[in-house]
């Protein structure tokens, strides 16, 4: 088992590998990311265990086997490789680099500032496809004002469950931390719907990913709102909206990034929108805020990002250095 200051080491170092180097598209093209593994793991289970003709209870218990099957097998993948990398002088290096293969700083700014280009060279029509890129909702059906809400949602909520918690669980547990918390993601992602395939059988997939979100939801938020100022917004401003409107979102978590983000750029966030196959009528998160998004407010949800993800860096240098 690796030391705390070494785990944080490894934090520090994942963190600069993923900032300068990102997910290369030229290495991802030869080699299956590691999430495509673990999504053909879920697919694989969910192809054999996840059988019409079983009971709901059935159902229920094959789901509650896969999580325990995919969970499992992630966390001895991640102890099997700290313990080769830590006999290696260059463990700590190698094991930063390999995690931050598990962490969307670059990737989620590259594929926000999409939309906002996107803005820019091709107006509406390419902001639609763009933003369909990261997005579940039915894009031709958004305005200008849709397209950058769905941009900034996304920004908000991503940089909880793909920023915050993947560090959050490397800080905590080490790469099997990690690598089992991209797994749990990963399912609640592919079967954790509310449909009638995966309702019952993504029950527990759905839960642990709400359980394991809960702490890192909640830091989003309050670190979103201490660099609200970086937009023009204050911290406090953000903390109040953050507090009394979090709950109102259908998710126990992605409410907390997502209204800390409406209150630190003064906009309503959430409320109705359409998806493929259904309309999702919620409530407005600061709803008394303008409601009339741009594609100027991407760019200032993007500067909002990065000034969260490097104050993210600086808490963990901070901690290392004491540790």
């Amino acid at each position: 088992m690796l030391l705390a200051s070494d785990t944080l080491l490894i934090v520090i170092a994942a963190l600069l590998f993923d900032a300068l180097i990102g997910d290369p598209d030229f290495v991802w093209r030869r080699i299956p990311h590691p999430v495509v593994w673990i999504g053909a793991a879920i697919g694989f289970l969910e192809r054999h265990l996840n059988r019409t003709a079983w009971s709901p209870q059935q159902r229920k218990i094959a789901g509650v086997a896969t999580v325990i099957v995919l969970v499992g097998g992630a966390a001895i993948i991640g102890f099997f490789l700290e313990d080769l990398l830590r006999r290696r002088w260059y463990g700590i290096v190698a094991a930063g680099f390999l995690a931050s293969v598990l962490i969307a700083q670059q990737s989620l700014y590259r594929h926000v500032a999409r939309v906002r280009d996107a803005f820019a060279d091709g107006g509406l029509v390419a902001a639609r496809q763009a933003v369909a890129m990261i997005v579940g909702r039915d894009p031709e059906r958004l305005d200008e004002a849709g397209v950058s809400r769905a941009a900034i949602e996304s920004t908000a909520e991503n940089f909880s469950d793909g920023i915050v918690a993947p560090v959050f669980w490397l800080a905590l547990l080490g790469l099997p931390g990690l690598i089992a918390y991209k797994a749990i993601n990963t399912a609640d992602s592919m079967i954790g719907h509310r449909s009638p395939r995966y309702e019952v059988f993504g029950w527990a997939s759905a839960r642990l990913d709400d359980l394991v979100n809960l702490i890192p939801a909640r830091l989003s938020g309050v670190v979103i709102a201490i660099v609200a100022p970086i937009v023009g917004g204050t911290i406090g401003t953000a903390l109040g909206v953050m507090w009394r409107d979090a709950a109102k979102h259908r998710s126990p978590n992605a409410g907390w990034p997502e209204s800390a983000t409406a209150g630190a750029l003064g906009l309503a966030l959430a409320g109705p929108r359409r998806y493929s196959e259904r309309i999702v009528d919620d409530v407005f998160l600061n709803a008394e805020a303008r409601k009339d998004t741009t594609s100027g407010d991407i760019c200032r949800a993007l500067d909002l990002l990065v000034a969260a993800c490097l104050l993210q860096a600086a808490a963990y240098a901070a901690l290392a250095l004491v540790a």
